[in-house]
């Protein structure tokens, strides 16, 4: 029967068969690859998310997407504001994204989608081997990953 509580054990099997992990050495290499693949997801979930705001749409998910700031000051909306004459609606017409690359944008970003979810569940396999090392490693790289990644999420 699998073990339901967390250890500090050097020895464990995680993912597959091949990856089985017997002593202190085999440990630190299989906490600094989870490690380094939970940075990774946590990378992976910036760059989804950049690649959506930086298409010609505006998704809810942008940072800087939202609606313009208005001014506090009445003598500089009446300064800036349109006169009485030219208040009558303008037909805008937006512009249409190529549909060759809107469908090349949403075929990358489902396939990045794809990686997302199985590195999500492959980390998730590994915190459940109840390894307390391991555990750690994924705390860890999480905490890292989203430290670095999401600053570069203002830059958009």
């Amino acid at each position: 029967m699998m073990r339901m509580t967390f250890g500090v054990s050097s020895s464990v099997t995680l993912l597959f068969d091949f990856w089985n992990v017997h002593g202190p050495a085999g440990m630190v290499v299989s906490v600094f690859v989870v490690f380094l693949l939970t940075v990774f997801y946590e990378l992976l979930k910036v760059w989804r998310v950049w690649l959506g705001c930086s298409s010609r749409w505006t998704s809810p998910h942008c940072p800087n997407a939202g609606p313009p700031t208005s001014h506090s000051d009445s003598d500089d909306i009446l300064e800036s504001s349109p006169s009485e004459s030219s208040l009558t609606p303008m037909e805008l017409h937006p512009s249409v994204p190529n549909t060759r690359n809107s469908w090349l944008l949403h075929c990358i970003q489902t396939v990045l989608h794809m990686l997302q979810v199985s590195l999500g569940y492959m980390l998730m396999l590994c915190v459940m081997s109840y390894n307390t090392w391991i555990f750690l490693g994924i705390i860890v790289g999480s905490a890292l990953g989203y430290l670095i990644s999401f600053p570069l999420l203002g830059q958009v």
